[in-house]
């Protein structure tokens, strides 16, 4: 690995060259918070697809890419005299150390759950009203459950056991039926939410992020889908020419194999 002299050239390599092509570059100059934000989304999923799949040499480059995009958000911040790559450190510096007084003061704590549930006090000592108030808006409606949950089990309001949760996942199934019973769309949909909401709330509680799990069934399904496709192109067939009969000889055989 390198040292860290050796880090902060990269850094300051890193810069310069930002620099340049703000300077010189016809796109990178007509750049702006905006038109950067729908890249940095993308760029952010790249680096979630690289992680599930294990795939380092990927995640250094998306990583880069990512590195790339805060250099460039910076070096807009100081040509407005808002803000510089400097103050942007400092600013998550300052906020580590305020957040961490187990390291840098004298607060003990047992174990990571009261790490967290310390975090959640001091920001609300900080100025804000809530604790949810740090989950973004603009989040997938599943990442937001998920952040919604951890923040409001940060200050205590949660279950006890993972049974108690279970149970309540069964509850909720069952008010979706009723509702799936008596063919009433809009209660429906609000139960399926339910449903949804006490399944990633059951997915904490077994130490399993849903995002991560549903991402991997996702490429699972991929996989073998395909697997399917091949298999009926092979044969000269198109799967609309297939019976499901067929589809599932082929699909058991991908399982065995993803």
């Amino acid at each position: 690995m390198n040292s860290r002299s050796k880090q902060l050239q990269a850094v300051d390599r890193l810069l310069t060259i930002m620099d340049e092509l703000r300077e010189q570059c016809p796109w990178d100059k007509k750049q702006t918070l905006q038109t950067l934000r729908h890249l940095t989304i993308e760029e952010t999923y790249e680096l979630g697809d690289a992680i599930l799949d294990n795939d380092l040499p990927e995640v250094k480059k998306e990583l880069g890419d990512l590195l790339l995009h805060i250099v460039f958000y910076a070096k807009i911040g100081s040509e407005t005299n808002d803000f510089d790559i400097a103050d942007v450190a400092n600013e998550i510096c300052d906020k580590l150390i305020h957040r961490h007084p187990h390291i840098y003061g004298d607060v003990e704590v047992k174990d990571e759950e009261e790490v967290k549930r310390n975090w959640e006090k001091l920001k609300l000592k900080e100025g804000k009203t809530s604790v949810l108030e740090g989950v973004p808006k603009s989040l997938p409606a599943l990442v937001k459950a998920s952040r919604i949950q951890d923040k409001v089990a940060g200050v205590g309001f949660d279950w006890e056991e993972p049974q108690q949760v279970f149970e309540k996942v069964q509850e909720e199934l069952a008010e979706l039926q009723v509702e799936v019973n008596d063919a009433n769309h809009d209660k429906m949909e609000a139960e399926f939410g339910d449903v949804l909401f006490s399944m990633i709330n059951y997915a904490r509680f077994l130490k399993i992020n849903p995002e991560d799990a549903l991402e991997r069934t996702n490429k699972k399904f991929i996989k073998r889908f395909q697997y399917l496709e091949s298999k009926a192109k092979g044969m000269g067939k198109s799967l609309e020419d297939m019976t499901l009969a067929e589809m599932d000889i082929f699909w058991n055989q991908a399982k065995k194999e993803n």
